[in-house]
C-alpha cells in the first residue's frame, strides 16, 4: 500500500525514550496510517490501511508481531 506522505503530520509514540529509540507515527491521512523510524526520517516508511493497522497495533500490544 502506498500514499501521498507530503502532508504527513507526525508524531513521536508517547513511549518514545531520549536514547534514539522511536517510532512516529501519521495518523492525518485520509485512510492511511504511516509509521516510520524517528532516527531516518528519510527512510522507509510503513504504510497501513484500516485493517492492516488494526492487525499492526494488536499485534504489537500482544507481542505476536514478527513471530
Amino acid at each position: 500500500m502506498t500514499g501521498d506522505l507530503r502532508d504527513a503530520q507526525w508524531r513521536k509514540s508517547s513511549f518514545s525514550t531520549d536514547t534514539g529509540n522511536c517510532v512516529e507515527v501519521a495518523s492525518n491521512l485520509p485512510g492511511l496510517r504511516a509509521v516510520r523510524d524517528s532516527k531516518d526520517v528519510a527512510g522507509a516508511v510503513l504504510v497501513f490501511g484500516p485493517a492492516e493497522w488494526a492487525v499492526f497495533v494488536g499485534s504489537v500490544k500482544d507481542g505476536t508481531l514478527g513471530v
